[in-house]
């Protein structure tokens, strides 16, 4: 997963880069439709609007990640980005923060070996299952580095990480922000939660985010309304955040997600201004 306060893959002179989820239709056999609950008219509405699988408001959406993980609006130049920060997960690298002790790089690497047998990283694959749970570089250094860099000049490693970042991160949070009835911002919170935290069992994954807004606010599916539901949901993200101090600067909601909500920007739409970390940024 990705994590704040890491170093840009493309020095940037502004500042230093930090790393840092159906509707319901109700068909009538009578010529007078039948009578739907809210939460199903929520769930229906928000399956028939542009979500953030859209293409338009995918790209949107790596460019906010990418300006919280990498100071920079470029996601795609960080295919090559690779780095130990210090976190206790070992590597973080490429477009979504890949972790050599997370599992999710031994997951990526074993898939780009399976697509294209014999790569400069499948040599790495026993050392990546042996490191995985630990922040050991033992069986990596000191060529790993230079390996990934490689390897991420070539387009069959670059769409492994496409792929597994959709798998693990982008499809689920989709999803489950559909099901809930959320608009693309709400899919998005859902999304850089899931990238930051993960979908473990632990307190502050994202499934126990989700949980806690629970407590205090019901989505649109369940017949809530869809801003104070994404406030509560953006005051758990934050709670999670402040329990790790590698992730204690919550600007990326406060300075960026919470602006797009007071603006009641619930679909995206360009364009888009926002700080990560001091750091202004627009999208047109």
């Amino acid at each position: 997963m990705v994590h704040p306060f890491r170093a840009s893959a493309t020095p940037e002179p502004a500042s230093p880069s930090r790393r840092t989820l159906l509707a319901l239709l109700g068909v009538s056999l009578t010529a007078v439709p039948l009578l739907r609950t809210p939460q199903a008219s929520a769930a229906s509405t928000a399956a028939r609007a542009i979500g953030l699988d859209d293409p338009a408001k995918k790209e949107i959406a790596m460019q906010l990640v990418s300006s919280a993980e990498n100071s920079s609006l470029d996601w795609k130049a960080q295919y090559k980005y690779i780095e130990d920060i210090g976190d206790g997960r070992g590597y973080t690298a490429g477009i979504i923060g890949f972790c050599s002790g997370t599992g999710d790089m031994l997951d990526l690497v074993q898939l780009y070996a399976t697509r294209k047998p014999g790569n400069v990283l499948a040599k790495y694959l026993p050392a990546l299952r042996s490191v995985n749970g630990t922040d050991s570089h033992s069986g990596l250094d000191p060529n790993f580095p230079k390996d990934w860099r490689t390897a991420a000049q070539d387009t069959a490693f670059q769409q492994a990480q496409n792929d597994e970042r959709d798998r693990v991160y982008f499809n689920p949070a989709v999803s489950q922000g559909k099901t809930d009835g959320l608009r693309v911002l709400g899919q998005f919170t859902y999304y850089d939660a899931i990238v930051m935290h993960g979908d473990g069992d632990d307190p502050t994954s994202f499934r126990n985010i989700r949980a806690r807004a629970l407590r205090s606010a019901k989505p649109p599916a369940q017949g809530g309304n869809e801003t104070t539901y994404l406030n509560a949901f953006l005051d758990a993200r934050v709670w999670a955040m402040r329990q790790e101090e590698a992730h204690s600067d919550t600007t990326r909601v406060d300075t960026e997600q919470r602006v797009f909500l007071r603006n009641r920007n619930l679909d995206l739409n360009t364009p888009l201004s926002w700080k990560v970390y001091g750091d202004s940024y627009h999208i047109n």
